[in-house]
């Protein structure tokens, strides 16, 4: 019989830290996560996200994360990829971390961007969650590089990344819903990477590799 795992592998992905367990948000998950994002993510003066999603109308922010979570899935190819997944913590949906690359076989990049609710933020919870994707995708993946970016006022992304060991990778300008904001690149790569003390358990990988053409 034919199992929803066989179709999409990447469901069975679990990723477990100390705190956190990180899997591939499902459609059975969407209520949780737009609960958590209804519950706050950040001050409304300044908006960290360059489409500022979060200042829908509560009756508009549910669909519009349904229909990102789906256009993620239905664009998901091994040449071009985005993997949404959900953060739990002591079992309440927390947040999303996100993981993807573009022609990973040959540039063995991954870029990574992620949100937590307000309730939780300032436990060290951030850093965990980027620690275990950077994990997955330097010691699973085999990737030589992981990039991220913040505006250059988000100060609590930077601190992440620069507690990890991420390096300034130069700035550019964006549009930031109606104004324009400096957006700060930083670079990892396993020699910079300050690993955490804590090992990361994996989950559901060798099929996720194989769906992702990795060899």
């Amino acid at each position: 019989m034919t199992t929803m795992s066989s179709i999409w592998p990447l469901f069975d992905l679990r990723l477990t830290t100390p705190r956190l367990e990180l899997r591939p948000i499902t459609d059975q998950d969407i209520p949780a996560a737009v609960d958590a994002a209804r519950s706050g993510i950040h001050e409304p003066t300044r908006n960290p996200f360059s489409t500022p999603w979060t200042a829908l109308p509560g009756d508009e922010l549910g669909p519009n994360m349904a229909r990102w979570y789906w256009r993620c899935r239905g664009e998901f190819t091994p040449e071009h990829w985005t993997l949404l997944l959900g953060i739990w913590h002591e079992g309440q949906f927390i947040g999303c971390q996100d993981v993807g690359a573009k022609d990973f076989a040959v540039l063995k990049t991954v870029t990574t961007g992620s949100w937590l609710k307000k309730s939780v933020q300032g436990r060290g919870l951030g850093r965990e969650m980027r620690a275990a994707v950077v994990l997955w995708a330097f010691d699973w993946l085999g990737a030589e590089v992981a990039e991220s970016e913040a505006a250059a006022w988000n100060s609590a992304s930077l601190g992440v990344s620069r507690s990890l060991g991420y390096e300034l990778n130069g700035t550019s300008r964006k549009a930031w819903g109606t104004k324009v904001e400096t957006l700060q690149h930083v670079r990892l790569t396993p020699d910079t990477f300050k690993r955490p003390e804590w090992s990361l358990q994996v989950q559901g990988h060798e099929a996720v590799a194989k769906f992702l053409d990795v060899r």
